[in-house]
């Protein structure tokens, strides 16, 4: 992987404990690996690619452009896993229209007044909870709708990998130190192996990016490049998954 994002925000005594300590050792893929997408929605992507402060006047949620370049790498990902096989999950949010079941979000000041708004004032059709189309999850693919950070908090996501028999995910998506942060962490509780694919990540703010990828590497995951996902996934046999037909019966 080339250099890590987090290395210019790391001071000399974080640089060499880490090495005294022995964080950030690899833990390796799995055999039977799953890929998970977090929360890649109009609502965190914006309908089209601009700097982040132009983004948020209608979208105020957006990652801005940043967002576009991760998708970039995220459809490099899929294509690759779709080859293969590979299961594909995606997360997104869904909360009712009145945003009761938002409960402990409205606990944060504005937040779900801005969720709110990501539909009505973006002036478009689209709904702030829908998967990008860039992205666009396929009949095969199955999604998973959650009102908390974490992608397993209170969704079937571990008895469907139960039923896939997987033993670790492969994971890109948004944002990196809430949703993504929160799902690695419930992951690596449930005893999966998990690697985050840094180019597929993205955030609002560059230093929690930086610094939550950086701590996923330490303790909980292993942070690796897009090519490396990529050249992992295509040595993986064929067909290792009876993935859903996508036809209505």
């Amino acid at each position: 992987m080339k250099d890590p994002v987090w290395n210019k925000y790391l001071i000399e005594r974080d640089r060499e404990l880490w090495d005294a300590a022995g964080y950030g050792t690899r833990q390796g893929f799995g055999k039977r690996p799953v890929i998970l997408i977090i929360d890649v929605n109009y609502a965190f992507t914006g309908d089209r690619p601009e700097p982040i402060l132009e983004s948020i006047k209608r979208w105020p949620n957006s990652c801005g452009e940043d967002a576009w370049e991760a998708m970039r790498h995220i459809k490099r990902l899929l294509d690759a896993a779709r080859t293969k096989g590979l299961p594909v999950i995606y997360t997104t949010n869904d909360w009712r229209a009145d945003r009761w079941d938002a409960a402990s979000w409205r606990w944060k000041g504005r937040r779900p007044r801005e969720m709110r708004a990501n539909a009505e004032g973006a002036q478009t059709d689209l709904a702030g909870n829908e998967i990008n189309a860039e992205i666009a999850p396929q009949p095969q693919d199955i999604i998973i709708r959650k009102l908390k950070p974490s992608g397993f908090h209170g969704t079937p996501l571990t008895s469907l990998l139960v039923n896939f028999k997987a033993d670790s995910l492969i994971v890109a998506g948004t944002s990196t130190s809430g949703c993504v942060r929160a799902t690695v962490i419930d992951a690596f509780s449930e005893n999966y192996r998990v690697a985050v694919v840094e180019e597929g990540c993205f955030d609002r703010f560059w230093t929690s990016h930086a610094i939550n990828l950086w701590d996923i590497h330490a303790k909980y995951g292993d942070v690796i490049g897009i090519d490396e996902a990529i050249e992992f996934t295509g040595g993986l046999p064929d067909d290792l998954f009876d993935l859903p037909s996508g036809t209505p019966l």
